[in-house]
């Protein structure tokens, strides 16, 4: 009997959730009891199982912190803007979050993921955060996510390799894809905004909710996106809009509707002759 034939008429096939779940960066079945994986072991009881003492005449060696974790939240974001107004160029500004140690996603994530595309394109676009597939390559939208990005746009002619520039409100990944803290996008935010002043491109898509909200100020992309508004660069003002996540399309593909029509209002913005 195959896993298909356990299951309801009604309910989804196992082998696309095993896959969205995978997409979600979901990498381990846990049990029904909640537990706390970054606490301490526990340590031994009467059970027969001695605790473990250091040797005497040896000190215990002091735990090695984490270096994002040494920098308070402020202070993280106080340095961000630092560095984000130092840099002039794209490829120091790349240097830069490289090198920053304020926010504690870079320990948890594999790769910087930085930006893809053209920056002297006339749009850029800005999503939440890098995936799994992101992550493991360090480039934004190529998973399954990506290559809806790509089908879109190439609905109204644009290239992602011409066109389009693509990064991300946070160049790290939040562990199990989940949607970055306020805390998180603070810190991280001069960055992007400083990434959107040297690349100076003549429209702004921020793609999904995070985006929105942390670049426009928007709350409930349902209600915003298409909307336009001016986005203040730094250098000048220039139309911005939001719109839904492929993500979000790819489990409601119902809503691709309603970014069809985002995708045409962009394109009547770069051409308003046609």
């Amino acid at each position: 009997m195959s896993l298909s034939d356990t299951v309801g008429p009604d309910a989804p096939d196992p082998y696309e959730l095993l896959s969205w779940y995978a997409e979600m960066g979901v990498t381990e079945a846990l049990d029904e009891t909640p537990r706390n994986h970054f606490a301490d072991p526990a340590p031994a009881g009467n059970n027969g199982q001695p605790r473990l003492r250091p040797l005497p005449g040896r000190p215990t060696p002091p735990a090695r912190p984490m270096a994002a974790a040494a920098t308070a939240p402020d202070d993280a974001t106080l340095s961000a803007k630092a560095l984000a107004r130092e840099a002039r160029t794209l490829d120091e500004l790349r240097t830069a979050l490289a090198g920053f140690e304020g926010c504690a996603l870079k320990a948890t994530a594999k790769n910087l993921v930085f930006a893809d595309g053209n920056p002297e394109g006339r749009v850029m676009m800005v999503g939440e955060a890098p995936g799994a597939d992101e992550d493991r390559i360090g480039l934004p939208f190529v998973g399954r996510s990506g290559q809806l990005l790509d089908r879109m746009l190439a609905a109204i002619g644009l290239s992602r390799k011409e066109d389009v520039y693509i990064a991300n409100l946070l160049p790290w990944r939040p562990p199990g894809n989940r949607t970055p803290t306020p805390q998180e996008v603070a810190i991280c935010l001069p960055f992007i905004q400083r990434q959107i002043e040297l690349a100076d491109p003549d429209i702004l898509v921020c793609v999904g909710g995070p985006s929105a909200q942390g670049l426009l100020g928007f709350t409930g992309i349902l209600r915003s996106r298409g909307k336009w508004v001016e986005y203040d660069t730094g250098a000048r003002r220039i139309q911005a809009i939001a719109t839904l996540h492929p993500a979000y399309l790819l489990r409601r593909p119902l809503d691709k509707r309603l970014a069809w029509r985002d995708l045409r209002s962009l394109k009547a913005a770069l051409d308003p002759k046609s």
